[in-house]
């Protein structure tokens, strides 16, 4: 590390920076620079310390590996000494290469979405006669799927407590548990819950594989560690073993956000306690001007911020008559920033500076409709994963999976029953299968959906997904506009996310490959041209010059099912987050009236997190 660089480190980063040996948690705080730091302790630890090692740097966004990989590329080949990536992809590239141990061929594939994995068990408790007979006693449908999700869960809680859950004492979920394990192995399929749970059993069973990765990775960085669940821990644990203890935790408890996943803050304080850590604190805030920090400050009496920027920014509240007017009051304000400008942002104001956050995505229904009608540029990201919006790309992401993965029955029904045909018979020339699909349905997007399957698997040893896209694309430009634009839109997406995986994947290239990359989110650009369109999950790890905060009524945000302590508590964190995504201009939104989802107007009450605000 150069005297340069630490000139430029504060004394607490750059005691992060040059820590070495021994276990290291770090409490750090919106804007502290921990990305930077983490970074620059990677640099230090591969140019300064001797030896054969890696360094294995656990981050918790793909948005953030990729923003370390770019500020360690002028290391060359040294870089490669480092796997930077989220703990699922580290646990994916060890299963890929490792996990015939625990009955995983090859790469595995994952069903990312949650009505897979309910369409799963609902096929295995009808295939279970027990399950069946428990499911068919309770009369009221609605109930029936009450019961259904419930068992979702706790095969997910079981799945992601590996420690507290080995074993199984409820017989009914042990069952449901099994079977809807054996539904997900008939079609060769795994969950996120499994890439940790299977990862740490290979660790568990097989020692001498974890003294394998033990030798190779001497330092383990993890960030965003207030995020960590039973089951990350219990893999961090079981790589480490009893006597590895060059670990380094980063994380904020003001900023555990995913408690609906089993996380929490808890395993940083358990790390602290278990592997004896030395603990630094990192106290500024570089990202965000004085009334973003201080409006923070009103959601955590307790946010303490020792040193930040000399920039007043500004915060705003905008009340809406109703959720169209909040939407206009928020576009008319984004069309004057982008003419006027600001004097606390630098360059002037740009869309792609610029979000609009919302508790859940029906917070921002009426401002997606609104931008549209003015023509304002936005993208949306309401989940993990862009989801289609076509039915056209959307049948041909289903046949593909089927194509990268000839066993998975699971899609070629949905296959079947979303073009209302028999099921063809699949085999390893699922090409034919699709073709007498296509045929028995017998409508142009089913042919097209066939061609471009046909473009995509031309070549089995290197599949080039441009052709295919290039045939979806030219069907539609032969659609009236409103059909077009959609599927313009995930054409677009799809080509971004291929030139992704094959720029940035070390891998196979392969469309199993693909298709695992793309699941774990790691396809994904995370910031693109327009205003960005966010719920408060998905804008974890990003940043912007100006964020509106809309829907800021109560019951939406805090959301009205945050009923106990605990929940209200995460509930102020998840604001906390949102308001520091703001570097300096924040907007706080909402309606004074409400359509409810059953038609009645109902009046709304400012959320208790702009008590607060000034108006």
């Amino acid at each position: 590390m150069t005297d340069g660089f630490k000139a430029r480190l504060s004394p607490e980063q750059l005691a992060v920076a040059t820590h070495v040996d021994g276990p290291l948690l770090v409490v750090a705080g919106p804007g502290s620079g921990k990305t930077r730091v983490l970074t620059e302790r990677i640099r230090h630890l591969l140019t300064s310390v001797p030896g054969h090692f890696r360094v294995l740097a656990l981050t918790f966004t793909n948005k953030a590996a990729d923003e370390m990989k770019e500020r360690l590329a002028d290391l060359g080949q040294e870089r490669e000494r480092a796997f930077i990536g989220t703990l699922h992809g580290f646990c994916l590239e060890v299963l890929t290469e490792r996990g015939k141990l625990v009955g995983v061929e090859g790469a595995p594939n994952i069903f990312e979405q949650a009505k897979d994995r309910r369409e799963v068990l609902e096929k295995a408790i009808d295939d279970d006669p027990f399950l069946s007979e428990e499911l068919g006693a309770i009369d009221d449908a609605k109930e029936r799927r009450k019961r259904v999700e419930k068992w979702l869960s706790s095969i997910s809680y079981a799945k992601s407590h590996p420690i507290s859950c080995a074993i199984i004492e409820d017989d009914e979920i042990r069952r449901v548990v099994d079977a809807y394990d054996a539904g997900m192995r008939a079609s060769n399929a795994y969950d996120f819950d499994d890439l940790l749970l299977l990862t740490y059993r290979l660790l568990v069973d097989n020692p001498k594989l974890g003294d394998i990765y033990r030798r190779l990775y001497k330092f383990v960085c993890i960030d965003e560690a207030q995020d960590m669940n039973e089951a990350q821990y219990a893999v961090i644990c079981a790589l480490c073993g009893d006597s590895h203890r060059n670990v380094m935790m980063v994380g904020d408890p003001r900023q555990s956000i995913y408690g609906f996943n089993k996380s929490g803050p808890e395993y940083m304080e358990r790390f602290a306690a278990e592997f004896g850590a030395k603990r630094l604190e990192l106290t500024a805030n570089y990202r965000s001007s004085r009334s973003v920090v201080e409006f923070a400050q009103t959601l955590d009496h307790g946010y303490m911020v020792h040193q930040q920027l000399p920039l007043l920014g500004s915060l705003t509240v905008l009340r809406g008559d109703d959720e169209e007017h909040e939407a206009s009051l928020i576009a008319d304000e984004l069309e004057r920033l982008f003419a006027e400008g600001h004097d606390d942002v630098e360059g002037g104001v740009q869309p792609s500076k610029c979000a609009v956050l919302g508790r859940t995505r029906y917070a921002l229904l009426a401002i997606e409709k609104e931008f549209k009608a003015r023509g304002l540029e936005f993208y949306k990201r309401l989940s993990a994963n862009h989801e289609n919006e076509s039915d056209l790309a959307e049948d041909f992401f289903v046949a593909l999976r089927i194509l990268a993965n000839p066993k998975d029955r699971l899609h070629l029904a949905t296959l079947a029953k979303r073009w209302r045909v028999p099921e063809s018979a699949v085999s390893s020339d699922f090409v034919g299968s699709v073709s007498a699909m296509a045929a028995a349905a017998n409508a142009p997007r089913c042919v097209v959906v066939r061609d471009a399957i046909v473009a995509a698997a031309k070549n089995p040893d290197r599949v080039n997904l441009m052709p295919a896209l290039a045939a979806l694309k030219a069907y539609a430009d032969t659609l009236p506009e409103e059909e077009r634009l959609p599927i313009h839109e995930d054409v677009a997406v799809m080509t971004q996310e291929w030139d992704q995986f094959l720029r940035t994947a070390t891998g196979p290239k392969n469309l199993a490959a693909f298709l695992s990359s793309k699941a774990l989110g790691a396809t994904q650009k995370s910031v693109r041209e327009g205003v960005a369109l966010l719920t408060v999950h998905s804008s974890k790890g990003l940043e912007f010059d100006v964020v509106f905060m809309a829907g800021m009524a109560d019951g939406v945000f805090p959301d009205y099912r945050a009923t106990g302590a605990k929940e209200r508590a995460e509930e102020t964190r998840n604001a906390f987050v949102a308001a520091t995504r703001s570097r300096r201009l924040l907007y706080l939104t909402y309606p004074l009236t409400r359509v409810m989802p059953w038609g009645d107007v109902r009046r709304q009450r400012a959320s208790p997190f702009l008590a607060g605000a000034s108006s």
